[in-house]
């Protein structure tokens, strides 16, 4: 099934202009792909009405809010692509709400299991000692896992402690990295001038064990592997449950939520404290510490 028109010039333009992830790119082409099936298949029916049916679709077919909300968005945007390159004068996703789009919060991992997970590799493997290093980098600085797997070895500055972390649209930040990390990585490095092959060395901070740069999938398994060991579902465990556990443990430690927006590169403060929200027994303790007449 074929874009809809000019979708393909619609996708350049948020690759480019917007500066948006291959990812996001790829799940935009997606979204597109889908809804043209659903008007294809509804002739007679006017774009609102095509678009409605879509939705409909969607929701009957046991998709989530969440997802649905992300496609309709893909579709606003490219309807409002046309209008600002005058292919069309309507939009006929004005007349529409958008899917409401619950606040999904997972459920942030104790202190204790995150201890526990990130002390479960065994560190007289050399596999040990770089899933050491990367369980530790990703609950350091709460980074995505495609951030993780974009990280090269010259992004590490162990002088200042800190790595360049490239996000979304390309955009880099400066992260610190602690002591914890900072001392698996070193651990790691020797082992990883024996994995690189020198003719086809990426570059990556992280390799396979035939030298090439790891997989988003590899580390979900990794992360779900150890967790496993440990005792942690599958269902609870994930990059993202560290990225918002790194975040939540930063809160609850006394970290302004600037400070964490800066850290895991958020454009909006508003997904800051999404993902940061405390825990009731530590706003209790906070109430009790700060209100006049809270105790």
């Amino acid at each position: 099934m074929p874009l809809p028109d000019h979708g393909t010039e619609f996708l350049e333009s948020i690759r480019t202009e917007r500066g948006l992830a291959q990812n996001t790119v790829t799940a935009y082409r997606r979204d597109l792909i889908q809804y043209q099936r659903t008007v294809s298949e509804h002739p007679n029916q006017t774009q609102i009405e095509a678009i409605r049916s879509h939705l409909s679709a969607l929701r009957s077919g046991g998709l989530a809010d969440t997802s649905i909300a992300r496609k309709f968005a893909s579709i606003r945007a490219y309807h409002r692509f046309l209008i600002a390159e005058d292919y069309t004068t309507s939009d006929p996703t004005a007349s529409i709400d958008a899917p409401n789009r619950p606040m999904s919060i997972p459920k942030a991992l104790t202190v204790q299991e995150i201890t526990k997970l990130v002390e479960a590799p065994d560190t007289r493997d050399p596999l040990g000692r770089r899933d050491r290093a990367i369980l530790e980098f990703l609950y350091a600085t709460g980074c995505r896992v495609t951030e993780l797997v974009d990280l090269d070895l010259h992004d590490i500055d162990f002088e200042t402690s800190t790595a360049i972390v490239t996000g979304k649209g390309r955009k880099q930040r400066l992260v610190p990295i602690g002591s914890y990390a900072e001392r698996a990585i070193a651990e790691w490095l020797p082992d990883r001038m024996v994995f690189r092959v020198p003719e086809t060395d990426p570059g990556a901070l992280f390799l396979t064990v035939r030298g090439n740069r790891l997989s988003r999938q590899t580390i979900w398994r990794i992360v779900r592997r150890y967790g496993s060991s440990v005792g942690v579902p599958q269902d609870r465990l994930s990059p993202h449950v560290l990225r918002h556990s790194a975040a939540t443990h930063m809160v609850e430690g006394g970290a302004d939520l600037r400070t964490v927006q800066e850290m895991l590169g958020h454009v909006s403060l508003s997904t800051t404290q999404v993902y940061t929200k405390v825990s009731p027994e530590h706003l209790r303790e906070i109430v009790i510490i700060s209100h006049p007449r809270g105790q």
